[in-house]
């Protein structure tokens, strides 16, 4: 079983803000109450390729994630670590992250994948963002039934963190838009 979803977002704001708030949503002490389920973020490695005019970045995200009761019973935890893989084409104007679950891999696969990229209608003022989230409860034969409503309830709570997600990066791009016109906030 797996339950998958995709959403579309359009940032009225370029595509350089866009993916500059994408790089300080994290960082940003402004948003720790909204994205209070992120607890810590660590670059790993990045490496720019000046004749592709890529940037390559691997981070690190621990999560909290808390579940229902009897989960966590059958987990033992509620922290998850997460590798996000980034590529940044500045040629093409795109950047791409895809994130995946290292932890609890054995009871719960969890790949999110976003692109920002100029908005076909308005690419010199618009960015277009599109998110795909696919979950996956690996149960035991006996608890099939008890995985699908647990993969609707972790859908559910992806659907409200990137509302919340969204929230942060619009906030960002009009602080950086401020900021650029010497305008403060």
């Amino acid at each position: 079983m797996v339950k998958a979803y995709a959403q579309e977002h359009v940032y009225k704001h370029p595509w350089e803000r866009v993916t500059l708030a994408s790089w300080r949503k994290f960082t940003d002490p402004e948003n720790k109450r909204a994205l209070s389920h992120i607890l810590e973020v660590d670059t790993l490695n990045h490496k720019l390729d000046p004749q592709a005019g890529k940037l390559y970045t691997t981070r690190a995200l621990i999560i909290h994630a808390p579940g229902p009761w009897f989960v966590r019973k059958i987990v033992g935890q509620d922290i998850c670590h997460c590798v996000e893989s980034t590529v940044v084409n500045a040629q093409s104007r795109s950047m791409q992250l895809s994130t995946r679950n290292i932890s609890l891999q054995k009871f719960v696969e969890v790949e999110e994948k976003i692109c920002y990229n100029p908005h076909q209608d308005n690419p010199d003022s618009w960015t277009i963002c599109r998110q795909e989230t696919s979950i996956r409860i690996k149960p035991l034969s006996a608890l099939a039934s008890m995985a699908e409503k647990v993969e609707q309830r972790c859908a559910e709570k992806f659907m409200q963190n990137s509302v919340k997600g969204r929230e942060v990066m619009e906030r960002i791009c009009k602080y950086l838009e401020s900021d650029s016109s010497g305008i403060g906030l």
